[in-house]
This record gives C-alpha cells, structure tokens and sequence, in this order.
C-alpha cells in the first residue's frame, strides 16, 4: 500500500514539475520565435534579402541552398535553434532545404553562449565553434545529393501570391504560420520535459546511463563521462552547462577525455528537446538524428587517432 502511494506522489510530482517546466520553457520559446519571426517576415517582404543575392549565391550554392537560406542559418549560429525555426517557418523552403537547414542549425547553434561554457570546460572556445561549423558544412554537403535540395526558391503553394502582397496580407500569413508551429511546439516540448521529469523523480538516469555503455563505446567515449554526455544529450549544453563546468573542475577528467567529450557532445547536444521541433515541418527524424550522430563518431575517431599520434611525437617527461 505504501509502495503505490510513493509511486503515485511520484508520478504526480513528475508530471507536475514537467507540465510546469513545459509552459516556462514554451514560454521562453516565444520570446524568441515570435519576434524573430516578425522581423523574418518583413525583411523578406521587403526585399532587402534579395539584393543580397550577389554575396549569398555562391556561398548559399555550395550547400545546396538558395541565398535566402542564409539568414535562418546565421540567426540559428547566433541566437538558437529557435531563432533559426522562427526563421525558417516564414519562408518558403522546401522539404529538402528545410532539411539540410535543420541539420545545420542543429550542429552549430548559440555558437558565442554554448563556446563560452566549452571553454569553461575542458576545450578552447574556437577550437569547439570552428570544428561544429566545419562538421555542420560536411555533413550538409554529404546529404545534399540525397536529399534533394536545390538551390532555387519553391513556388509558394497555398500562401502568399507570388506577386507582391500587402502588409498587412503578408502579416495574415506570419500570424497564421507562426500560431500552428507554436501549437506543435508546445505539446512536443510539454510531453518532452514530462518525461524527462519522470526519469529524474524515479531515479532512472543514472541506470540509463549504465545501460547505455555499449552504445558510448561506439561513440568512441569512456564510461566516466556518460553521465556529462547524457546531461548534454538531454538538457543542452546551455541547461546542462553548470553541471557540466562543475565536473570539469573537479578533475576527475583529463584533458584529452574532456576535449573529446566537448566535440561529441557540440555535435550532439539536446538530442531529446531540439529535434523533434523540427518534425512539423515535415522534415523525416532520420535526417535530424543520424547524419549528425554518424559525424560525431567520426570526428571523436579522428580525435583519438591525433592524440595517440601527438603523445608518440611528444618526448617522453
């Protein structure tokens, strides 16, 4: 009898505490998303994205994407994964460019804040930024000709006229756009961080964790650090980053096992919460979960090759 009623309190204070993180974290969202996509909307009725064209083509092309994309890419690089949606869902992308835009917005996000707290733990802010970006253009570049994107604009279907609309036809349009992706987010960001306030209140993380050592070895990671990997994999590096600056000032880790904790993690962080707010847009969960996953291995790979390599050249002390 005791059992059931612990499990119920529980229950009820998990859910409680996730519907309450929920609507804080929805809340938050909008903040972002909101304006965002307001200023989105105008810039490109206004037209001042196109006459940018001449300096956006070739660097938009070579990813496979119309110069347009550029601004949800750079919002997203600069502010969150949510500034580059707000962008995003106001123009008219395709499946396959929302795609490869999703991708790389998901590997190279907030790169000022999220740097900070890499170099505050265990790996030099640059070294961090410059190899999500340059993870971010392989991997667009490595799915491009699967996907299918072209570097063109759709014809809108069923939104704004190809012609030039009125203000206040085109702000008709943001509003009704913006209001259905708001309405996703908030049941899938809810349901999220629910269960995620379950696996914490019934102490489920950290056997998780330990469950989940096969699969870190083939991440190329030890067993010291699935704890940190899946704070980052769950929360963020900007949620999880105290926990995560905590550890490494402990000491417990080294340097080398902190910078390769720090590229797979860059790569991979927030793999819970962020992805599925794509998933509105049609884009298919392989695309926003494997590619990045696959690259992560490979550049933690890599990594381990050039440590070994380093510590043969380096004299012995």
């Amino acid at each position: 009898m005791t059992e059931n009623r612990d499990y119920r309190i529980l229950l009820k204070t998990g859910t409680v505490a996730g519907l309450k993180k929920g609507w804080s974290g929805f809340v938050w969202m909008m903040k972002i998303i909101i304006p965002i996509s307001l200023f989105t909307a105008i810039l490109d009725w206004s037209g001042l994205l196109h006459h940018l064209d001449f300096l956006l083509k070739p660097l938009m092309g070579l990813l496979s994407l119309p110069p347009t994309a550029a601004l949800p890419l750079v919002i997203g690089m600069l502010s969150s994964v949510y500034g580059g949606i707000a962008a995003m869902v106001v123009l008219p992308f395709s499946t396959a460019q929302m795609t490869l835009m999703a991708v790389f917005i998901l590997m190279a996000h907030a790169l000022i804040q999220e740097g900070i707290i890499q170099g505050n733990s265990g790996i030099h802010p640059l070294k961090a930024t410059l190899i999500r970006i340059g993870g971010a253009v392989l991997t667009v570049l490595l799915m491009a000709p699967w996907v299918g994107s072209s570097t063109a604009m759709p014809i809108p279907a069923g939104g704004l006229p190809t012609d030039h609309p009125a203000f206040m036809e085109m702000i008709r349009h943001w509003a009704w756009t913006t209001f259905r992706l708001t309405v996703k987010i908030l049941f899938i960001i809810t349901a999220l961080l629910t269960f995620l306030e379950l696996l914490k209140a019934f102490g489920w993380i950290h056997p998780l964790v330990r469950a989940l050592g096969p699969f870190l070895r083939i991440m190329g990671l030890d067993q010291k650090v699935g704890f940190l990997w899946m704070t980052a994999v769950i929360f963020g590096l900007s949620y999880g980053g105290a926990i995560i600056v905590e550890e490494a000032k402990s000491g417990h880790l080294s340097k080398d096992e902190l910078e390769i904790l720090h590229l797979s993690i860059g790569m991979n962080h927030s793999m819970v919460e962020d992805p599925p707010l794509f998933l509105p847009m049609g884009i298919h969960p392989f695309w926003i979960y494997v590619p990045r996953l696959v690259m992560a291995i490979v550049t933690v790979r890599l990594l381990r090759l050039w440590q070994r390599y380093a510590r043969r050249l380096s004299p012995p002390a």
